[in-house]
C-alpha cells in the first residue's frame, strides 16, 4: 500500500499549499511577480488583487486584465489566484464573472475578503461555481478572516468543502476594534503578544487544522526589513501553527519560504524514521531510543511532503518514499 493510504486510512490528507502567497495589484507588479515565479518555479503562489489593486472607477477593466494575465503563457504553473472584491461589494459579481467565467481553467483559487459569516461564504461559492461551470468543479476558495463575524465562524468556514485556506487580515481586524486594540498590535512584537490578536491567530490556525485546511499568516508591513520578515515567519510557524504566509514585496518571498521549509536535518530524520517504519510494515519502531508509531509517522510524512512542495532537493531515499506511485 502507498504510505498515505496506510497513514491516513482512507481519510482525506491535510491539504498542502506553497508556503508563500505573494500579492500583486498593479499590472507592473503582476507581470513582475509572474516573471519571478517563472524563475523560481511554483514554490510560491501569486494572488492578483482586485480589492486593493483596482483604481476607483476602473474595477471592470482591472478584472478583465486579471483574466487576460491568467490566460497568458506567462501563467506557466497555474499557481495564480485572485482576490476579488468582498461579497457585499457591487463589484463582486462582475469580478467573479470576468475572472472565474473567463479564466477558471487557469485559476488556482479565489480569495474572498471581508466576509461576515459561513453562510455568506457559501453563497459566494455558489456564484463562483455557476461561473466556473462543470469544467472546473469545486474551484478552490480562500477566505480572509478579518471581521468579528468571520472569526466567530472560522471553524464553520474552514469546514466548507471548497475552502482550502483561511488567511488572517490583521490590519482590518485591528481596525475593526476602533482603537480598543493599539496600532502597535498590527506589527511585531505586538502582533504576537496582544491577547485579542493572539486569540484570533490561534482560532484561525485551530479551525484550519481541525479540517485539514491551510492557515495563512498575515503580512509583515516592514517591507524593507528582511530580518523582521524572517522573524515573523518563524514565529508564525513555530508558535502559532501557520503553514503559509502572505508576501507584499518580492524581497519577502525567499525569507518566508526559508522559514517554512523543513531543514535538511529534519528531512533526514523523517527519511530514516519512515524508512524503518516501512521495513517494519508500519508497525511501531524504536529509533535512537524513542518510540515511533503511525501518529508520529504522519508527522514525518508531512515533513517530506512540505520539503518536496518547497522545491527542496530531497535525498535519494526521501525521494523514493514520497514519489512512490499510488495504487490505481
Amino acid at each position: 500500500m502507498h504510505p498515505s493510504e496506510v497513514l491516513f486510512q482512507g481519510k482525506r490528507q491535510p491539504l498542502l499549499l506553497p508556503a508563500c502567497d505573494h500579492y500583486a495589484g498593479s499590472e507592473k507588479l503582476m507581470r513582475k511577480s509572474m516573471a519571478l515565479q517563472q524563475e523560481l518555479g511554483p514554490v510560491f503562489d501569486i494572488t492578483f488583487d482586485c480589492e486593493d489593486g483596482a483604481a476607483a472607477g476602473s474595477e471592470a477593466e482591472h478584472a478583465a486584465l486579471v483574466a487576460a494575465l491568467l490566460n497568458s503563457e506567462d501563467n506557466r504553473f497555474n499557481r495564480i489566484g485572485a482576490r476579488v472584491h468582498e461579497p457585499a461589494s457591487p463589484h463582486f459579481a462582475n469580478d467573479v464573472a470576468a475572472i472565474v467565467g473567463g479564466a477558471a481553467a487557469r485559476l488556482a483559487y479565489v480569495m474572498l475578503p471581508k466576509v461576515s459569516s459561513a453562510m455568506e461564504v457559501a453563497r459566494a461559492i455558489d456564484l463562483i461555481n455557476q461561473h466556473a461551470g462543470p469544467a472546473r468543479a469545486e474551484l478552490p476558495v480562500h477566505v480572509l478572516i478579518e471581521t468579528h463575524g468571520a472569526l466567530r465562524e472560522a471553524y464553520d468556514i474552514a469546514a466548507l468543502p471548497q475552502v482550502e485556506s483561511l488567511s488572517f487580515g490583521i490590519m482590518d481586524f485591528v481596525s475593526a476594534h476602533y482603537g480598543a486594540i493599539p496600532a502597535a498590535a498590527m506589527r511585531t512584537p505586538g502582533q504576537f503578544t496582544h491577547p485579542l490578536v493572539v486569540r484570533a491567530k490561534l482560532e484561525i490556525a485551530a479551525a484550519c487544522h481541525a479540517h485539514g485546511k491551510v492557515p495563512s499568516h498575515n503580512v509583515t508591513t516592514d517591507i524593507k526589513d528582511s530580518a523582521t520578515v524572517a522573524n515573523d515567519a518563524q514565529r508564525a510557524a513555530a508558535e502559532f501553527g501557520f503553514t503559509r504566509m502572505w508576501s507584499i514585496h518580492p524581497d519577502q518571498i525567499k525569507a518566508i519560504l526559508k522559514a517554512f521549509t523543513p531543514r535538511l536535518s529534519e528531512v533526514n530524520e523523517a527519511t530514516n524514521i519512515l524508512g524503518e517504519a516501512m521495513a517494519a510494515g508500519w508497525g511501531p519502531i524504536a529509533h535512537h531510543g524513542r518510540l515511533h508509531d503511525r501518529a508520529s509517522y504522519r508527522y514525518y510524512w508531512t515533513v517530506l511532503q512540505r520539503a518536496k512542495l518547497a522545491g527542496l532537493g530531497l535525498p535519494e531515499a526521501a525521494a523514493a518514499i514520497v514519489n512512490q506511485p499510488e495504487a490505481s
